[in-house]
């Protein structure tokens, strides 16, 4: 069911309301880490052998994290989940979710010695975890309906991104793995990204 859009739901700049300069500066931020994960991958892959390879998409996949916290943070000033306080707490879920996730990449980029320890595979179980959450928060938002237009339907194409790419990895062998998630992140999180740049009133509710 579609919930009441409420005037004062939205609440960033010192008149109550959500820029779209904010908004734009928030979505753009999702749209180039999103972009550059893809690219490192579309050359590297997402399980690289060499060195370099690993560094490199290691920080490309770190600069989509912060796109997605990035994307969360809209997502709660917006309040896309909803008012309640579960559709609320599904976001903060997701923030602590991705937060131990990109600690992950940090140690895994630049601590190779710890690559093997067993404390950091207990935190690589929150990299597709995190992914999953997004999943499920796209369903939320194509439910509730407070974004609208392709804003609310497009998070379903880009929050698959794990649902689609992991099952390919295991299905397809790893190099078609590779091109389907590296294209899946431009269809569906960079392409987000620039939908809610360029309409920004589809997010920030009805003035």
């Amino acid at each position: 069911m579609t919930e009441t859009r409420t005037p004062h739901a939205v609440t960033s700049s010192p008149s109550g309301r959500l820029t779209d300069t904010t908004v734009r500066r928030l979505a753009l931020s999702l749209s180039t880490g999103a972009l550059t994960w893809s690219a490192v991958s579309f050359i590297y892959g997402f399980q690289p052998s060499s060195e370099m390879g690993i560094v490199l998409t290691d920080l490309g996949s770190f600069a989509f994290q912060f796109g997605a916290l990035s994307l969360i943070s809209l997502m709660s000033r917006t309040n896309a989940t909803g008012v309640t306080r579960t559709a609320r707490a599904m976001l903060t879920v997701e923030r602590v979710l991705l937060a131990l996730a990109m600690v992950w990449t940090v140690v895994h980029a630049f601590f190779p010695s710890e690559r093997d320890a067993v404390w950091l595979a207990v935190l690589d179980a929150f990299w597709p975890l995190s992914m999953l959450g997004m999943f499920v928060i796209s369903i939320k938002i194509a439910l509730t309906g407070r974004w609208r237009g392709l804003a609310r339907l497009w998070p379903l194409v880009a929050e698959s991104w794990a649902v689609v790419t992991l099952p390919a990895m295991g299905i397809l062998g790893l190099s078609a793995g590779n091109l389907i998630g590296a294209s899946h992140l431009l269809v569906g999180y960079t392409t987000l990204g620039l939908i809610i740049a360029f309409r920004p009133e589809l997010v920030r509710g009805e003035n």
